[in-house]
């Protein structure tokens, strides 16, 4: 299948900004803090059937309420008429749009009734949002069914309602979530793992799908296809795609990735993509293997989700990992031959395993250069009944690849500054909506349009000029490092009205994960434009478990994070310190998540005293603590390869908190901020390091927020955050050229 150079005006694009804000530079001024609250947050581009149109979601945000408000939006993919706001939320949010597959309905889910609901709008008929559900324990990540006729959603219930006809159920839920509201004791038990995820108490509620059927001009009661003591629906972002669920290409049946069964959800990854009837009502039976769940991926012992059937239903393309228990092992993009009832009729295989990348980005005599790429596949779709388009990361961004169901060949355009993602197409191929994200600017919707056998590509949102307009926001520059066994690539973001003739300070960031990287793109959370605003050269490196550099870079983490890498960040450190304007007596770090334990560890070595201060945030600082609190024990059992009581040397091998007595040698100053509401690094962590630099007098200062998980999101709060984290970088290594 031939594809065409979709993203080449793209880089045009791309370039002319950079160029006229470089000549304009002069009359922009730096982003401060607040400006991170004025800019719309775009995001989940859905292009219509036709091509002719693209819903998203705009989320706006109201620092002084310290709230926020989704709206979606509609704009004409040939960016002839300015995009229009399709619903008003209220100050609440509609979310998730999906086109229903004649592309005159968009089905979405509101907040604006209290808990989430399912409503429909005729964008091209006029008249407001219709409510479809009224479910007590809300629905959402609603999709269509290909013949329009039906609707599956998720919804969180108990399960040992969960056979009973619908408003029996429904009402039973409510009333348990009424007297558990109302009860004065707050009391609660457990009898199993995974009690908590991420910043909430699940308790014993199940992810369950729900599918409505047209009826009488409306809707039917919602019917329950996935009854019983599991959920059919990931349970952990960590495996989750977008859309996990599908309805199978006769309308009749679900194929949906389930959560691990038998109660060791807590430690395994084994999702499979299994298949019921959307007339089911049975659930799995207590200690038996699941009859009514049929399981299409029941030999794979690790992860399988995201399935997507082709548009005309002949096959199902899904990502699957590997290695059991490794939740950073490499996505692989699968595709298998399937009957009408989405039952296997032939042997899945991988497309992606062995990738041979075409660039168009790179031209030697007018033809694209072809080379082996080792990429992990992150979100996907349909272009055509004969390929399929992936995102995946590469060196520091993110590409839209396209490539054949033939498989092991792929072709992309890259844009010269950037990543993209977040792709869908129009039915027919020839049109496709993303998002354009890069360091220097927001999310905006982007679509590309094939014109008689001319592509076209173009911004259509614009929801930000205004506010970029005002900004100075330099590019960052790719650099490479050299590290044991090659390079390490590191970007280098220069602050605004930056003078290479004078001495700038550095704020040295390592991002999370570990398995993450430091893109060209943005964040509201730690976004290195904010951090280069207040007056510093931003180094962000990607040292050795950071993906899009191959799997060998990211397995090479595991069981080492104070070894290999923190070795790379090292060399990071050397190689700023040795740039002609760097002052390398004002240079602090921080970090957040994994990020948060390499504060701690370089506190603790001899590292420590080349910086002027450190500031950790939701930290990793005693593994052997970690492991007992944390909520995804898959995590820390992979990364130590067992149980604490079987490998207790790698539990404390590289735990900053072996090593505490090194704090009151080095005296390094420290930030720490832990949220009690976090359930990945529990607040316990902060605690202990707050502690033993406290009993130590080694300076430091501790930021609790009791109503916040792993990230700071809440608008005042996320404020504060910046002023607390830029004062005590600013109180030791103080900003600007000298």
């Amino acid at each position: 299948m031939k594809f065409p150079s979709v993203l080449v005006m793209v880089f045009a694009v791309s370039i002319l900004a950079s160029e006229v804000q470089a000549a304009d530079a002069g009359k922009k001024r730096p982003m401060q803090i607040d400006d991170l609250f004025k800019f719309k947050r775009v995001a989940d581009p859905q292009i219509s059937p036709d091509g002719k149109h693209v819903v998203y979601q705009v989320t706006t945000v109201d620092l002084e309420g310290n709230k926020s408000s989704t709206a979606l939006f509609l704009a004409a993919t040939d960016g002839k008429t300015p995009p229009k706001q399709l619903t008003n939320p209220n100050g609440k949010k509609d979310t998730h749009p999906r086109w229903s597959p004649d592309g005159r309905t968009i089905l979405f889910e509101s907040t604006r009734g209290g808990t989430g609901q399912l409503y429909t709008i005729q964008p091209f008929a006029g008249g407001e949002a219709t409510k479809i559900t009224s479910v007590s324990t809300g629905a959402g990540t609603a999709i269509w069914s290909p013949d329009g006729k039906a609707i599956a959603f998720v919804s969180n219930v108990r399960p040992e309602f969960s056979e009973l006809p619908f408003a029996e159920a429904d009402k039973k839920n409510a009333e348990a979530d009424k007297a558990a509201e109302d009860n004065p004791v707050k009391a609660k038990t457990f009898t199993k793992l995974f009690y908590r995820h991420w910043d909430s108490y699940v308790e014993d509620k199940r992810g369950h799908l729900f599918v409505i059927t047209a009826k009488d001009g409306g809707w039917s009661e919602p019917h329950n296809c996935t009854p019983g003591d599991r959920d059919a629906y990931p349970n952990s972002t960590t495996f989750s795609v977008g859309d996990d669920f599908t309805f199978t290409p006769d309308s009749k049946h679900l194929v949906f990735a389930a959560a691990p069964g038998d109660g060791n959800e807590a430690w395994s990854t084994n999702y499979d993509l299994c298949r019921v009837r959307i007339n089911n009502n049975k659930g799995p039976q207590s200690g038996r293997k699941p009859t009514e769940w049929e399981s299409l991926t029941e030999g794979n012992k690790a992860a399988d989700n995201g399935p997507r059937f082709s548009p005309d239903g002949k096959k199902l393309a899904y990502r699957a990992q590997k290695k059991a228990g490794y939740e950073a092992d490499k996505w692989e993009l699968y595709v298998v031959d399937v009957k009408p009832d989405g039952t296997f009729s032939g042997a899945p295989k991988s497309l992606t395993g062995t990738l041979i990348v075409t660039d168009g980005t790179y031209r030697e005599s007018g033809q694209a250069k072809p080379e082996a790429d080792d990429l992990a596949v992150n979100e996907f779709a349909w272009q055509t009944n004969e390929g399929l388009a992936f995102v995946a990361d590469k060196e520091g961004r993110s590409f839209i690849y396209h490539m054949p169901i033939e498989g092991g060949k792929a072709h992309v355009n890259r844009p010269q500054g950037g990543s993209s993602n977040s792709v869908s197409f129009s039915a027919d191929g020839n049109a496709n909506a993303f998002i354009q994200v890069a360091m220097d600017s927001p999310s905006e919707v982007y679509t590309s349009r094939t014109i008689q056998k001319d592509m076209y590509v173009m911004c259509i949102s614009h929801a930000n000029d205004a506010l970029l307009a005002e900004l100075d926001r330099p590019r960052p520059e790719s650099v490479k490092v050299k590290v044991e066994g090659g390079d390490m690539q590191m970007w280098i973001l220069k602050p605004p009205g930056f003078d290479p003739a004078k001495k700038w300070p550095v704020a040295f960031l390592v991002h999370g994960g570990p398995q993450g990287a430091w893109e060209d793109g943005w964040s509201f959370r730690w976004n290195p434009q904010a951090w280069a605003a207040q007056g510093y050269v931003v180094a962000l490196p990607n040292p050795r478990g950071s993906t899009g550099f191959g799997q060998k870079f990211v397995d090479e983490i595991a069981g080492d994070w104070g070894g290999k890498c923190y070795r790379d960040l090292v060399a990071g450190l050397d190689y700023v310190e040795k740039l002609p304007y760097v002052d390398k007596d004002r240079i602090g770090a921080a970090g957040a998540s994994f990020g948060g334990y390499m504060m701690d560890w370089f506190a603790v070595n001899d590292i420590a005293k080349r910086f002027k201060c450190l500031i950790t945030h939701c930290s990793v600082y005693n593994f052997e603590s970690m492991w007992g609190t944390t909520d995804e024990l898959w995590f820390d059992e992979w990364e130590h390869q067992g149980l604490p009581w079987e490998k207790p040397g790698s539990y404390s091998e590289f735990s900053p908190h072996k090593r505490a007595g090194e704090l009151a040698k080095h005296k390094t100053p420290m930030l720490v901020v832990h949220n009690d509401l976090d359930f990945r690094c529990p607040i316990g962590q902060g605690h202990e390091l707050f502690t033993a630099l406290q009993r130590q007098k080694v300076p430091s200062r501790f930021v609790n927020f009791p109503d916040e998980g792993h990230w700071v999101t809440k608008p005042k709060n996320s404020q504060h955050w910046h002023k607390e984290v830029f004062a005590w970088l600013t109180k030791y290594a103080p900003p600007g050229g000298k």
